[in-house]
């Protein structure tokens, strides 16, 4: 069976066509940075307009790019929450207007479940597994069990680690989207300490380090990052960019000893259960940074644990894990009508509660 998968959740217009055995037949992304950038973030009203004006002939194209029509598509999926209302209406509409229209069934996908199963389509990895989940909306830690059944472990209590990178880089003047820029700032730090030369060298906290709870919390980094940029250039003045680039460097070292202590308890919190992980995945956008991937891989290595991250191209949002989320729910006998609504909102975990108390059993 082939999949339409249809994203339009946040700034990424995304369609894709997949095949029930794994194989990408066709993937087009159509990227709005550029119509957000004068605004150092995500503008709902834009985006959605982007959407509306953009989707249909992204369609049309990629259906093409395949060589297929839509008769030959077996299943019609689109990401119907969590995300900006206004471009899940356009998107859901349009998911429905086509499996209605060509009398083809319709799954509405969370857009969490598409990241937490992309592993299955990259990978073919079996449950249960261990899943970060990090991006600009969301930070947690998830059991994936089975398809449909998720326990989540851990949550941000304040900013996402993507949402900290965007206001990272935008208080440092780094520009948007921030997480690419924050990485790239940091880089630049890492090859001037290499060369062995002048760095300078911050002191910022790590929020929860050490706790026995699971939950991340970025705003105090975030809050710490502020106060040094704002005592070494006070209001007027700007920071030279060797400065921006070692804050920059030291935020994103902070940020990742942060994730990497919270997944290290998360293990042990497992391994206590006699819960044994086939896999530590990592997923969203976030997943792309390299220095956070090469300090998963060190902890899972260490762990004895496998670690594995889709593509970078399938970590930012896309519509190939929509399709094969459609395609994997399909299987489990899920089907769903036409009175389905966006969600702007949509927890993967309903039961899941800031006050989890069980990680105090170790």
């Amino acid at each position: 069976m082939i999949a339409l998968g249809i994203e339009s959740s946040c700034d990424e217009t995304a369609v894709a066509l997949v095949g029930s055995d794994r194989r990408i037949l066709a993937h087009s992304v159509l990227s709005q940075t550029t119509d957000h950038q004068p605004y150092g973030g995500v503008v709902p009203e834009i985006a959605a307009r982007s959407h509306l004006t953009h989707l249909a002939p992204l369609i049309e194209s990629t259906l093409k790019q395949a060589n297929l029509s839509l008769d030959q598509v077996g299943l019609v999926a689109a990401t119907a929450g969590p995300g900006l209302i206004g471009g899940l209406i356009v998107g859901l509409t349009m998911a429905k207007a086509i499996a209605l229209g060509k009398n083809k069934p319709f799954i509405a996908v969370n857009h969490l479940e598409a990241h937490a199963l992309t592993v299955r389509l990259t990978d073919n990895v079996s449950f249960p597994y261990l899943l970060l989940l990090v991006s600009g909306g969301h930070c947690q830690l998830i059991l994936v069990t089975a398809v449909g059944k998720y326990t989540c472990l851990a949550t941000t209590l304040d900013d996402a680690l993507g949402e900290a990178f965007d206001k990272v880089a935008k208080m440092l003047g780094l520009g948007f989207p921030g997480g690419p820029a924050v990485e790239k700032a940091a880089m630049k730090s890492h090859i001037r300490l290499h060369k062995n030369q002048p760095v300078h060298h911050f002191n910022l906290p790590r929020p929860m380090v050490g706790r026995v709870e699971l939950n991340f919390s970025f705003s105090g980094l975030k809050t710490a990052v502020y106060q040094q940029a704002s005592a070494l250039a006070p209001a007027g003045s700007h920071l030279p960019e060797s400065v921006i680039e070692d804050l920059a460097s030291a935020f994103q070292q902070a940020a990742i000893d942060c994730v990497i202590d919270r997944v290290k308890r998360a293990l042990l919190l497992l391994g206590y259960r006699n819960i044994r992980p086939t896999a530590l995945v990592a997923a969203g956008g976030v997943a792309a940074n390299q220095a956070l991937r090469q300090a998963l891989s060190g902890l899972a290595y260490h762990h004895d644990v496998n670690f594995i991250v889709p593509p970078v191209r399938l970590c930012t949002d896309n519509a190939a894990m929509i399709a094969w989320a459609g395609l994997e729910l399909y299987e489990t006998g899920r089907r769903d009508d036409m009175l389905v609504v966006p969600r702007p909102r949509w927890p993967l975990d309903p039961n899941f509660s800031l006050n989890y108390a069980d990680a105090t059993d170790i």
